[in-house]
Order: C-alpha cells, then sequence, then structure tokens
C-alpha cells in the first residue's frame, strides 16, 4: 500500500472522485500543509494556511500513482491560484504532498506532462507532507452523507470507473 495526500479545492467532492476507483482503498477528509496543530473547519476557512486534502491510500499493484495522478489532474484546474469552481482561499489551492519519495518519479512525471499541455508553470504544488490532520467527522464522505452538498466537481464525474477503474 502506498499514501499520497491531494489537495484539489473543496475535498468533499475530491474524495467522492476518488472513492471510485479500483485500488483505492481508504480515503480520509484533512487538513494539511498548515503551520498550526490540530486546526478545526473554523480556523481553515479563517485563513489558517492550511489545504483541504484528501489522504489516499491505494494498492499501487491495482492503481498505479501515475494513473491515480491523472484522474487527479482531470477534475482540478491546474492553472488556478488558490481556488476551484466557486470555492477560493488559500485553503482551496491544489498540491501533491508525500511521504514516500518512491512516488516522485511518477508524481514529477505526470505534473511535467501535464505542464507541457497547460504550456505554463502550474499552480500545484509539490511538497513533502509537513502534516495532516484529520478533518471533523462531518466532512468524511459528506457527498455520501449529503447528496445535494455542492461540488466544484461535476457529478458525472462521480461514476466514471468501469469494473476495473478505467474510464
Amino acid at each position: 500500500m502506498k499514501t499520497i495526500y491531494l489537495a484539489g479545492g473543496c475535498f468533499w467532492g475530491v474524495q467522492k472522485y476518488l472513492d471510485q476507483f479500483d485500488g483505492v482503498m481508504e480515503t480520509e477528509t484533512g487538513y494539511a500543509n498548515g503551520p498550526t496543530e490540530n486546526p478545526g473547519y473554523r480556523d481553515v476557512c479563517g485563513n489558517s494556511g492550511h489545504a483541504e486534502t484528501v489522504r489516499v491510500v491505494f494498492d499501487e499493484t491495482v492503481i498505479s500513482a501515475e494513473k491515480l495522478l491523472r484522474f487527479y489532474f482531470s477534475v482540478i484546474d491546474p492553472l488556478s491560484v488558490n481556488r476551484q469552481g466557486h470555492d477560493e482561499g488559500i485553503q482551496y489551492r491544489t498540491g501533491i504532498y508525500y511521504t514516500d519519495e518512491t512516488l516522485l518519479p511518477d508524481i514529477r512525471k505526470v505534473y511535467d506532462e501535464e505542464e507541457k499541455k497547460c504550456g505554463q508553470a502550474l499552480a500545484v504544488e509539490v511538497k513533502p507532507l509537513q502534516n495532516f490532520y484529520p478533518a471533523e467527522e462531518y466532512h468524511q464522505k459528506y457527498l455520501d452523507k449529503n447528496p445535494g452538498g455542492y461540488c466544484h466537481i461535476p457529478r458525472s464525474f462521480f461514476s466514471i470507473a468501469g469494473k476495473d477503474g478505467d474510464e
């Protein structure tokens, strides 16, 4: 199993989207790479400096980091700074955070390909994980609990995975 941390705007939709793919074993919403310990949602919305992030545990024999990152890039605007959809603020920045340096070649490969496609520098951070604090329970699997909840990711993207996790 490998773990990667993906910040892609509002974590509700990113979690729901990633949960559908075979090989994604576990996801958890939380707050990452901020300057303080144990922030709450109000702190994060008050510019604490943390990013809304999803911790993704995946089975690399079923889904590669490269494939997972391609899925991630398909639901973010990689050029947008501190904004995804209608959500705006530092907590909605995009980022790929890691604790396992063996993931770096795949991260760099996909990142560089996306940057080439865009023809300019991406606004997606690629950094080691400094910290990650799980979000409050009501944020976990939020869109499963609240199917009408807001999300910047089109709802049709929540059911793109085929039986084997392909688009």
